[in-house]
């Protein structure tokens, strides 16, 4: 790897899979509120974007009163059984592994509250790799994972141009370009690869993941030795 870059990571769907606590406690709400339960198809669109745009659909409602209660009555049942309904996919433990032997800096960027994030990343021993974790706050700060991401930057001093964000959901990329940050698509979560399409690489195992990065971190390497030669 010519530069090792800052590597953010989303959680949901690219680190692990934690789509039945997702779907069980969203299923939860609804029922507390006396609302339909939609099908597996639709809950499994709820596993990555921010929970309060996910109830603000299904409730088919603007009024935020209503989806701060659906997101009470799911944190109900995350909060003591959902988190825990999760598991690390296949892959991920060697591929954090090897990234940080090759001198990447790691973090997690992920829209899921910043509580269970911290919560499930030292669960599983992720926090040896990790040097911090980002998620919003319980109130909904830095819900916009854009805003999520520049908050990192800035609070880490990372470049945009010496960042790759890694993640399975459009948003992931969407939010990526925001901030001029690279992005690479994962297909084992819950993105399409037609949803990740605006992204600078699209990979399907965790190992080929490695490549994508160094072929990102490479280019840019090469980029910022043309911009040094032609001053």
């Amino acid at each position: 790897m010519t530069t090792a870059p800052a590597l953010l990571f989303d959680l949901d769907g690219t680190l692990t899979d934690n789509y039945a606590g997702i779907a069980a406690s969203i299923g939860h709400a609804l029922s507390r509120l006396g609302a339909p339960v939609p099908n597996a198809a639709v809950l499994r669109e709820c596993v990555g974007p921010p929970l309060r745009e996910s109830f603000a659909r299904l409730l088919a409602t603007t009024d935020d009163a209503r989806v701060e209660l659906a997101i009470a009555h799911y944190r109900e049942r995350y909060a003591s059984i959902g988190w825990r309904e999760n598991v690390v996919y296949d892959g991920i433990g060697d591929l954090l592994t090897t990234l940080r032997a090759r001198g990447a800096r790691m973090f997690v960027c992920t829209a899921k509250p910043l509580p269970f994030a911290r919560r499930i990343v030292g669960h599983f021993g992720f926090d040896l790799h990790f040097e911090n974790v980002y998620g919003p706050g319980l109130d909904g700060r830095h819900d916009d994972k854009a805003l999520l991401l520049a908050h990192l930057l800035a609070e880490e001093g990372i470049a945009a141009g010496g960042a790759i964000m890694i993640g399975d959901r459009a948003g992931d990329v969407r939010a990526a370009r925001a901030n001029g940050v690279a992005a690479v698509g994962v297909l084992w979560g819950y993105g399409s690869r037609s949803e990740l399409m605006g992204a600078d690489g699209i990979v399907e195992s965790p190992r080929e993941l490695v490549a994508a990065i160094e072929r990102l971190a490479d280019a840019a390497a090469g980029g910022r030795t043309a911009g040094q030669s032609s001053v």
